[in-house]
């Protein structure tokens, strides 16, 4: 067997990267993609491999020759790699497919070696390797039949988005038998570029070759081993991060701070949603109108303070509306003076936006991160500060204050003028019911008091960036909305805030559920003699490790074995030993942590 690579593109959205070196040279994580291709064909033992080069060819030559592979290389020029596309390349090595053979790849690919092993370990002679498709993808996909036959290619043209289930993605790797190449694929290959010429891709032969009524080649679908195709630097940044190690993954997935959708194999552990809203009522509503949304401008925030106030049954002029809550964070702190009084260990948004020296905390270890109203007012009796914060129930500890102590504590604050900032943002999960300040009649009897709200948590659409800032202080409130861009929500948050208070027995249905999956997630949790579990009412539980394990280790492994992600709290202020946060998440991936965690325990 042997091994052909098409090299001789230009790679021009690569930008600066390819502006003096084809696109195979371009470094993941400190290795070029050729050898990283390279080392693992040489594993093979092939008879030799092919490289096609174009760009740059003689740099690429020149740098594949000071490799250290033992399969012998050699090379086929395509000398207008720029006026052609990769089924010339392909034309120009077509008498190397006649001899033997042959794994037939794109030099833009990064993949673990298991990759080659979907093919090589298929006794079937002749292969494309599929993936199934994922919205990150481009290009051509297959559909397939029961026993894998490929039942026909679609390219961008035909795609049909309603139809993605049923689509495999080709991974740009195939395995071509020597009887295929010379009995099909070669005299369609000669027979295409002399009919329609160099400017069209190899795969629209196999295509053609598709509509045969044998059939001759067959798709070995891959069951989640690593690939990726790097086009442009955005596909590099994330290719670095499947492909890096231990604590750099871990560094490279956290920075990210979301935008896991990109990796559809992924368990996100870390990232707090309602996993049971919103239904599929109101998804199907949003979709009806995804076209008329995307294509209008949003309304202003004099509307949109509207819709919030309606959803939450306060006037307009006592709520704003945020691009996310942090927005309205920012916004806020930035036109309050003075000390800022807060909580260890707590939500870093709000202290970050101020001084470290105008920012003392409260912090009480001893008594395992739990606190009450009457903790609070007695520390911060004596301490020079104009504004608290309270998060309640508290990140992420989970640690809760009952809405009759926190009135006593807005009560305290009103009486000595601070500003009492209630962030309730996963007070809905908690399990006593009406528990929200968010009412005119608190707002009005404690002007000092600002609730601030994380639309995305409790209501599960963290990717709309919807959060409210309310109080009974509306020149402040009307401050804060100026302070923010006139459009500061997209039309799809607006059109949600506007059609969500008639699924409002939807949103309670899926509490009482998530409530009932929070109490068998903590009772599998606390089942594991290492871990100790804290009380929590919001939707997510803080444990401690024992036994000598740290967070950081679990964090990578879980990463790196489990494909799951969670929170290591090891980098936050005011813990003092190991800790992780664990969302709770639908009952079948609870238990696929819990399981994780299990095999855990004598592997740590």
């Amino acid at each position: 067997m042997q091994a052909i690579i098409l090299a001789a593109g230009m790679g021009r959205r690569l930008k600066e990267l390819t502006k003096d070196a084809t696109k195979c040279m371009v470094k993941v994580n400190g290795v070029t993609l050729i050898e990283r291709a390279l080392t693992a064909l040489d594993k093979l033992s092939l008879r030799r491999i092919i490289l096609v080069v174009g760009y740059e060819g003689q740099k690429l030559k020149e740098y594949v020759d000071g490799l250290s592979v033992r399969t012998p290389v050699c090379y086929v020029e395509n000398p207008i790699y720029d006026k052609t596309n990769n089924i010339y390349s392909l034309y120009l090595a077509r008498e190397y497919l006649l001899e033997d053979d042959t794994l037939l790849l794109e030099s833009d690919l990064i993949f673990e070696e298991a990759v080659l092993l979907r093919l090589l370990d298929n006794p079937y002679p002749s292969l494309a390797l599929v993936a199934r498709y994922e919205s990150w993808m481009d290009g051509t996909v297959v559909t397939l039949d029961a026993e894998d036959n490929i039942t026909g290619f679609t390219g961008k043209k035909d795609f049909d988005f309603t139809k993605t289930a049923s689509y495999y993605k080709t991974v740009n790797i195939y395995k071509f038998g020597r009887d295929f190449s010379s009995g099909y694929y070669v005299p369609f290959l000669e027979a295409y570029c002399h009919a329609l010429g160099h400017n069209e891709y190899y795969e629209q032969v196999l295509k053609v070759i598709a509509y045969l009524d044998r059939p001759v080649i067959k798709a070995a679908r891959l069951e989640g081993e690593k690939w990726y195709e790097i086009d442009d630097i955005a596909d590099l940044d994330i290719a670095e991060s499947i492909f890096a190690s231990g604590e750099e993954k871990l560094r490279r997935m956290s920075r990210r701070y979301g935008g896991y959708w990109r990796y559809p194999g992924l368990l996100d552990f870390c990232y707090l949603v309602n996993p049971f809203y919103p239904g599929s009522q109101l998804m199907a509503e949003m979709k009806n109108n995804f076209e008329v949304l995307l294509a209008n401008y949003p309304s202003g925030m004099e509307v949109n303070s509207l819709l919030a106030a309606k959803n939450f049954g306060l006037k307009k002029e006592q709520i704003a509306v945020g691009n996310g809550a942090a927005e309205l964070i920012k916004a806020l702190l930035e036109m309050l003076p003075g000390r800022l009084g807060t909580v260890l260990p707590t939500f870093e948004e709000y202290p970050n936006r101020k001084p470290k020296e105008t920012v003392p905390y409260y912090a009480d270890p001893e008594r395992g991160y739990a606190y009450t109203a009457s903790d609070l007012m007695e520390y911060f009796a004596d301490q020079d500060i104009s504004a608290l914060t309270l998060i309640n129930p508290d990140n992420p500890t989970g640690n809760y204050i009952p809405k009759a102590d926190v009135l006593k504590l807005a009560g305290w604050a009103a009486d000595r003028r601070i500003r009492l900032i209630v962030d309730e943002s996963f007070v809905d999960f908690c399990d006593s019911t009406g528990e929200s300040l968010l009412s005119q009649e608190v707002l009005r009897a404690y002007p000092e008091l600002l609730v601030v709200k994380s639309i995305s948590k409790s209501f599960g659409v963290p990717g709309l960036r919807l959060g409210i800032l309310a109080g009974g202080d509306e020149k402040l409130i009307s401050a804060v909305k100026k302070n923010v861009a006139i459009w500061n929500i997209n039309s799809f948050g607006e059109f949600y805030m506007q059609i969500a208070e008639k699924y409002r027995s939807d949103y309670e249905k899926a509490l009482e559920d998530f409530r009932r999956v929070r109490a068998d997630f903590a009772a599998g949790l606390k089942a594991l003699d290492w871990l100790e579990v804290y009380p929590s009412q919001a939707n997510y539980l803080m444990c401690r490790l024992t036994g000598g394990r740290t967070a950081t280790a679990l964090t990578v492994h879980l990463l790196e074995k489990q494909d799951i992600l969670i929170k290591d709290l090891s980098g936050k202020k005011g813990l003092n030993g190991e800790y992780i946060r664990l969302a709770v998440r639908r009952p079948e991936e609870n238990e696929r942590l819990l399981a994780a965690l299990r095999e855990c325990r004598d592997n740590l």
